[in-house]
C-alpha cells in the first residue's frame, strides 16, 4: 500500500470513528423517548382535552412524562452497555478513535455523562445502585452511592458503605502533553465512609472500616488502612488525642 493510500485509509478511520459515536448517541436517546411517546399516546386516547378537569391534569401528566424519560433514560442505556459489554480495562492508553480501551471509554462518557447529570440533580435512591451495576460497578449489600463516579466500570464498593453528596471518584487522568489516558481501579472496601464534598483519585484503595473526612484529597494510588480516619489535602491520618 502506497503512503497516500495509507493516509487516505487513516483518515477515513478518524472521520468515521466520530460519526460513529454521534450516532450510537443519538440511536440510544432516540429510544429513551419512547415510552414517553407511548404515554402521551395513551394520554390522548383517553383525553381529548376538551374539557377544564382535562387541563388540571395536565401538570400532573408532565411530571409523570419526565420521570419516566429520567428512568427511561436510566436503565435503556445502562442495559445496551450492559448488553454490548462496552467497558474499557486500567491501564495508559492512546487518547485517540484509533485505541480501542480509549475509543470504549468515549462511549461510555457520552452515554453516562447526561445520566451521572441526572442523578447528580435528581437522587433516584437504589435505581442509581441499579444503574450503576449495569455499568460495570460492583456494589456491595446495604450500600449508598452517593456524590458522582467518574468510573463505574473500575470502582468497586463493599458492604455498608455510605458516600456523602457532593463527593467524587475518579478513575482515570489524562495527560495531554502526551495525549494520553491512564485509567486505575479504585477499591472501598467493607463498612467504609466517604465524607461528604471528598476527592478520591485513581488507583486509590480504602480498607474495610476506614473513614475519610468531609472535604479531603485521596492522591493517587494512596492506601487508606483499616479502621483509621483521614482528613485534609493530602489525606492524612488523624489521630485522636486521648483525653
Amino acid at each position: 500500500m502506497s503512503r497516500s493510500e495509507d493516509k487516505i485509509e487513516k483518515s477515513s478511520r478518524s472521520i468515521g470513528k466520530p460519526i460513529l459515536l454521534s450516532l450510537i448517541g443519538f440511536l440510544v436517546y432516540s429510544l429513551c423517548f419512547l415510552p414517553v411517546i407511548l404515554l402521551g399516546r395513551v394520554v390522548l386516547y383517553f383525553m381529548a382535552f376538551n374539557t377544564l378537569w382535562h387541563f388540571f391534569l395536565l401538570p400532573f401528566i408532565m411530571y409523570i412524562g419526565i420521570i419516566l424519560l429520567i428512568v427511561s433514560i436510566l436503565l435503556i442505556s445502562g442495559i445496551i452497555i450492559k448488553l454490548f459489554n462496552i467497558i474499557y480495562e486500567p491501564g495508559i492508553y492512546q487518547y485517540g478513535y484509533n485505541d480501542k480501551n480509549s475509543f470504549r471509554w468515549m462511549i461510555i462518557c457520552s452515554l453516562y455523562t447526561p445520566c451521572r447529570k441526572i442523578l447528580e440533580i435528581i437522587p433516584m435512591g437504589k435505581l442509581k445502585n441499579v444503574y450503576c451495576s449495569l455499568l460495570g460497578m460492583k456494589i456491595g449489600t446495604n450500600t449508598l452511592v452517593g456524590g458522582a463516579i467518574k468510573d463505574p466500570c473500575v470502582t468497586e464498593f463493599g458492604d455498608n458503605v455510605t458516600m456523602g453528596e457532593y463527593a467524587v471518584i475518579y478513575g482515570h487522568i489524562h495527560n495531554y502533553g502526551k495525549r494520553t489516558i491512564e485509567i486505575k481501579r479504585v477499591k472501598i472496601g467493607n463498612n467504609c465512609i466517604i465524607g461528604a464534598g471528598s476527592i478520591i483519585m485513581p488507583g486509590a484503595v480504602m480498607q474495610e472500616k476506614s473513614i475519610l473526612a468531609a472535604g479531603a484529597l485521596v492522591i493517587q494510588d494512596q492506601l487508606l488502612e483499616k479502621g483509621k480516619m483521614y482528613g485534609g489535602i493530602p489525606a492524612k491520618e488523624i489521630i485522636k488525642k486521648p483525653k
